[in-house]
C-alpha cells in the first residue's frame, strides 16, 4: 500500500476560535476540517502546512511549533499527517484552492466544533482540548 503524506495546521485567533474550512467534492457531503493537504515533491512538512493554509484560506501563517504526527489508514489509504500550531501573520479570508474543494472559510468556537460534521471526526477531541489550552506532543494512531 502506498503511503500518503501531508500536513495540517491549527490556527487560533484572538477570540479563541480555530480557523476551519468547509470542504468536499461536488458529489460528496460537505464537511469541516482544519486547513490541510498533501506534501508536494521537494517540500518539507512545514512548507506544506504553510502553503495549504494560504491556498485554502488566504491567510499567511508561520509555524509556531510541531504538535504531533497522526498515522494510520483513512478511507483505505495509509496516511501520515504532521500537525502544527500556527501563528497568523497576515492575509485575509479568500479561497484560492487549486483543487476547488474548499467552499467556506470560518473561525469556529469550541461550542461550534462540538456540533460540526468533521472530515476527520477523530480530531474533534484534540481540537476541543487544544482550545482549552492542553498541550499535545505525541504520535497518535488512527
Amino acid at each position: 500500500m502506498e503511503k500518503w503524506f501531508g500536513s495540517a495546521g491549527i490556527c487560533v485567533n484572538g477570540e479563541g476560535k480555530i480557523l476551519m474550512v468547509l470542504q468536499g467534492r461536488p458529489e460528496e457531503k460537505r464537511v469541516w476540517s482544519i486547513p490541510s493537504g498533501g506534501l508536494e515533491p521537494g517540500e518539507t512538512f512545514e512548507e506544506c502546512c504553510v502553503r495549504e493554509v494560504w491556498e485554502e484560506t488566504g491567510y499567511e501563517v508561520e509555524i509556531a511549533r510541531p504538535l504531533f504526527i497522526k498515522e494510520g489508514v483513512t478511507f483505505g489509504i495509509d496516511v501520515e499527517v504532521h500537525y502544527y500550531e500556527l501563528k497568523l501573520i497576515g492575509g485575509s479570508a479568500i479561497i484560492q484552492d487549486p483543487d476547488e474543494l474548499i467552499h467556506e472559510i470560518a473561525w469556529k468556537s469550541a461550542d461550534e466544533i462540538s456540533d460540526l460534521d468533521l472530515s476527520f471526526p477523530e480530531d474533534r477531541s484534540f481540537l476541543l482540548d487544544f482550545l482549552k489550552g492542553q498541550t499535545y506532543r505525541m504520535v497518535t494512531q488512527l
